[in-house]
């Protein structure tokens, strides 16, 4: 796959996934399409060698991995979740005369990116169907429903100034002037066989398409880049080769990864458990592979440049980048490094170090939590990104395709 279209594929897949549910049902029709078999963790594992396979959970996780008689694999692992704005399961609110939504932040949320942006509702619902059975269906209202106004400057002089944002107060979007609007019933509507909606985990996001920017379009501008952009890349790639690899794309790292579907969980274990049926083969596994824990990395801002360490702040469109942290709030090592850099030299794919400014705090990523419970030796790298968590992200064209090339030459 050439650059232009690996970057017109990347846009579409973003477009199209807006919440984690809709990545994974992507993600899974995607390796469906390249030969893989679904299985059910419910079910009695039958693997065969050179056979492909890919398993979900919650609809918002999946693993998948090209099977085989070994224990050297290279697994690639990225999150399907990203900070936005959850609905509360209560949430009508009338007020003023309009109707809005109540709202919560989900993760790290750059609030004041949400505002005054065109937004729709996408999620999953769970409901009692006509015939009485409890089913789920994964929905996008698929136009702009919901808009969080700001307030005039007018009415406050000192916005410019300071924007002090009340998450219970001022996120609230207005989405309706009808005298009946109900969440629930719009809900109901859109689901031919329901009776009734019993619950749903749904999200605002930004119904602005993602697109190239710059005027040789040097730019990747989209919502949810931290950290789809991961999760297709270590798609394509597995997708387009037959070595021993598996990828692992989990929900709620943004909030921790303690769930069924997070990093913290059990899925990962579980899935290397039925692969390999004794205690010494696990082992054998773990300490044979290798995993790529890929996350975006923070970019030197030109505006400021102060926020980065002088020596390590990476440049969009010039390499991948190579996290460290002495406290292990990455789990890279010299010897990772090494082997993960060699990769790059091989395929002509430059790189760039990141280590954050000694006076500042670090962020963490799945790649420590899951080379602790796994015994896995493990590199944290990422594409170089402005504006991490907020509506709208940026990235430039090259890195990502790089590491495309990477993650195949490892």
């Amino acid at each position: 796959m050439d650059k232009n279209s690996f970057n017109d594929a990347l846009l579409g897949f973003l477009d199209a996934s807006p919440t984690p549910f809709h990545a994974v049902l992507n993600m899974a029709g995607m390796l469906d399409n390249a030969g893989f078999t679904r299985i059910d963790e419910r079910e009695e594992f039958d693997l065969v060698p050179g056979e492909k396979y890919y398993i979900t959970r919650n609809d918002s996780s999946i693993i998948a991995f090209n099977y085989y008689e070994g224990y050297e694999y290279l697994l690639v692992g990225a999150h399907t979740d990203s900070p936005n704005l959850k609905i509360k399961p209560n949430a009508d609110v009338k007020k003023e005369g309009v109707n809005q939504l109540g709202v919560e932040p989900y993760g790290g949320v750059l609030l004041h990116t949400w505002f005054d942006r065109d937004l729709g509702i996408a999620g999953r619902v769970s409901y009692r169907a006509k015939n009485r059975s409890l089913t789920s269906a994964i929905l996008d209202m698929q136009k702009p429903v919901a808009v969080i106004p700001s307030l005039a400057i007018h009415l406050d002089r000192d916005a410019n100034a300071s924007k002090t944002i009340n998450e219970q107060n001022h996120l609230p979007p207005i989405v309706s002037m009808s005298k009946n609007f109900s969440l629930k019933d719009e809900l109901k509507e859109m689901i031919d066989d329901c009776e009734e909606v019993l619950s749903y985990d749904l999200s605002l996001y930004d119904t602005q398409k993602a697109s190239f920017v710059g005027f040789n379009d040097e730019f990747i501008t989209s919502a949810r880049l931290d950290n789809l952009l991961s999760c297709y890349i270590a798609l394509i790639t597995i997708c387009s080769t037959d070595k021993p690899m598996m990828i692992v794309c989990s929900d709620h790292e943004e909030v921790g990864s303690v769930s069924t579907a997070g990093a913290g969980g059990s899925f990962l274990t579980s899935v290397i458990e039925r692969m390999f049926a004794t205690p010494d083969e696990k082992v054998r596994f773990a300490r044979s592979s290798l995993l790529i824990s890929a996350d975006n990395a923070h970019a030197i801002h030109p505006n400021y440049a102060d926020k980065h360490e002088p020596s390590h702040a990476p440049k969009l469109n010039r390499g991948v980048v190579v996290k460290v942290n002495s406290n292990q709030r990455y789990a890279s090592n010299s010897e990772t490094i090494a082997r993960f850099i060699d990769a790059a030299q091989s395929v002509d794919a430059p790189t760039q170090m990141f280590v954050t400014r000694s006076d500042m705090g670090c962020g963490s990523t799945i790649g420590p939590m899951t080379a602790a419970k796994i015994g896995i030796d493990t590199i944290d790298i990422g594409i170089p990104t402005y504006a991490m968590h907020s509506i709208r992200e940026t990235a430039g064209v090259d890195d990502a395709y790089d590491l495309y090339k990477i993650l195949l030459g490892v």
